[in-house]
């Protein structure tokens, strides 16, 4: 990015992680809580002091500024407008809002701030990455312009964020953009269940045994 491309960074962490059994924004992952790990990732691809949008009570001792979410139980759909509506407030207003969800832990630096730039760069009005597992709209970069166009699905029922996504002009980054920055075929490998975070503890003791 250069020095006048302002990219705001909002991490989500309004999920009821019903499946996990238990907060899995705040479980402890390389020595220290999750939200934190992807607080201090992000803030390498942004302009600004990275936000956490979610329940202010639960995040608000993290020491990172927690925006509550509008609709919390509802998805996150309703964070990401959240995220961009508490954006368009700030005295330090951004055309483009990275926001990322909080249960991936193998995003790395140089991949945000390569998506960072791609939204900086983009004329469309989002930029997301298509993985093995399809779109990644919870790692993505949004231009502020959206705002209404999200908010209007979501006040229709809508509550899929890929499906809101269909109504704005998308860049779309494929296996030729993100494969070098995913060595591991992980990049975008989320936690839902317990198992799952037992095989991220694995996964990382074998990358540093």
């Amino acid at each position: 990015m250069s020095a006048t491309t302002h990219v705001r960074g909002f991490v989500l962490a309004g999920g009821a992680s019903r499946r996990f059994g238990r907060d899995k924004a705040l479980i402890e992952f390389d020595g220290e809580p999750l939200i934190s790990r992807l607080c201090r990732v992000l803030q390498s691809a942004t302009t600004s002091n990275v936000r956490l949008v979610g329940d202010p009570a639960k995040y608000g001792h993290s020491g990172i500024e927690c925006i509550a979410d509008r609709w919390p139980g509802e998805g996150p759909l309703g964070g990401i407008v959240t995220a961009l509506e508490a954006s368009d407030a700030s005295p330090e207003r951004s055309s483009w809002v990275l926001i990322i969800g909080c249960d991936m832990p193998f995003l790395t630096n140089d991949w945000l701030r390569y998506l960072a730039a791609r939204g900086a760069a983009s004329k469309a009005e989002v930029v997301v990455a298509e993985s093995n597992y399809g779109l990644e709209p919870l790692c993505a970069c949004w231009h502020m312009s959206v705002t209404p166009v999200l908010k209007r699905a979501f006040d229709r029922g809508g509550r899929r964020v890929t499906e809101a996504m269909k109504q704005l002009s998308m860049e779309v980054l494929d296996a030729a953009d993100w494969k070098r920055f995913d060595n591991f075929d992980r990049l975008f490998w989320n936690m839902n269940t317990p198992a799952d975070y037992e095989e991220a503890i694995r996964m990382l003791k074998a990358e540093h045994p």
